[in-house]
């Protein structure tokens, strides 16, 4: 890919910016040489880690801004004071045109009201979903949406199955991605009315995927699915019982490896597995969660993210970003009944209720 993209960055989101959105961006420098960055945050914080990374300064814009969105900032009052943050002004970056795509590691509720605010959703999409990658025994699997949308009628599943179809294209590189509807079970007839009738559309529908139906919680790790879509309420939850899980499961194979003498050699035996195990794991390999439905791109990194991590989120950004994911979404709306635009409503009724945090 020889056209530069620009990456707009929330340099003061997240739990140790900027020094880890700097490094993280230092990172993705090297493994997408055509990126390019804007850097929004305080100059005085900023700068010195820039001019320690001539390479990375080479390629890279700062734009200072005094205010910041802070973690305890509920989104409504994001949404009041927050307009000249660092967060929102590398979202309107994204909707000048001056960048392809916005990265934060910031609040989540406030990037999402913030985002769309600015943004606005695209045509013929009623809500935009919080979408992101989950390890899986066969690789990675997508999956939303996650704590955007706490109550969902059919019609939003079936939007969120497009939109995620789409983002499966883009990022795990699948041209007709596998995608089921999370449910209590395998058979038609289980679940509530707006899962099966999601079913039903879904089946009839002519889009570039294959629909496999319904998918049980403890078949999602099994990589039986590419995309598993579920309303935000279930998605969340799911989503936070695998990330424990994925904790007891490191922290009792690491209590087990130290029990002993014995324990501790058949640990230095199995340490390539041991190492292989907790890499795939890693919630740090897996990062960003992705605004699905925005007429813009942006990309939520976790809080805590590592350097590593950060640098994920900006790859995820970037392959969205050269794979034109909005293209594609809004391309495969036209395989499917949709509801009516809500491109020019307000953006959100009660944005401190509907935004919840990840």
């Amino acid at each position: 890919m020889n056209k530069h993209l620009t990456v707009a960055l929330d340099a003061m989101g997240g739990d140790e910016a900027p020094a880890i959105v700097v490094h993280g961006a230092e990172i993705a420098r090297e493994r997408f040489p055509e990126a390019r960055f804007l850097f929004f945050g305080r100059e005085s914080e900023i700068k010195p880690l820039l001019d320690a990374s001539p390479a990375l300064a080479q390629v890279s814009t700062l734009i200072h801004t005094d205010d910041v969105v802070s973690s305890e900032d509920k989104p409504a009052r994001a949404l009041r004071r927050g307009r000249k943050s660092s967060m929102a002004l590398a979202i309107e970056a994204v909707k000048a045109g001056d960048a392809d795509v916005a990265v934060s590691a910031g609040n989540t509720g406030a990037l999402m009201a913030l985002a769309k605010f600015i943004l606005r959703t695209l045509p013929s999409i009623d809500r935009p979903a919080l979408a992101s990658l989950l390890p899986t025994y066969k690789g990675e699997c997508v999956m939303l949406d996650l704590g955007a949308n706490v109550e969902c009628d059919a019609s939003n599943l079936v939007e969120f199955s497009v939109m995620g179809a789409a983002f499966a294209r883009t990022v795990l590189g699948l041209q007709r991605p596998k995608l089921s509807l999370l449910n209590i079970g395998v058979e038609e007839l289980k679940g509530n009315e707006e899962v099966k009738e999601a079913a039903e559309i879904l089946r009839n529908s002519d889009l570039p995927l294959e629909f496999a139906g319904f998918i049980e919680g403890d078949m999602i790790g099994a990589g039986s699915a590419d995309v598993v879509v579920t309303d935000g309420f279930t998605g969340n939850v799911a989503l936070k019982t695998a990330e424990g899980t994925a904790r007891l499961i490191g922290s009792l194979v690491r209590d087990a490896f130290q029990s002993s003498t014995r324990a501790k050699l058949g640990y230095l035996m199995a340490r390539r597995g041991l190492d292989g195990l907790r890499s795939h794991l890693d919630p740090n390999n897996h990062n960003g969660a992705v605004m699905l439905g925005l007429n813009g791109l942006v990309v939520k990194s976790h809080g805590g993210a590592s350097i590593s991590g950060f640098a994920t989120a900006i790859g995820v950004a970037i392959d969205m970003a050269r794979h034109n994911l909005i293209h594609l979404i809004t391309q495969d709306l036209g395989g499917v009944f949709m509801g009516q635009s809500v491109e020019d409503e307000a953006p959100l009724s009660n944005p401190d209720k509907e935004a919840s945090s990840r």
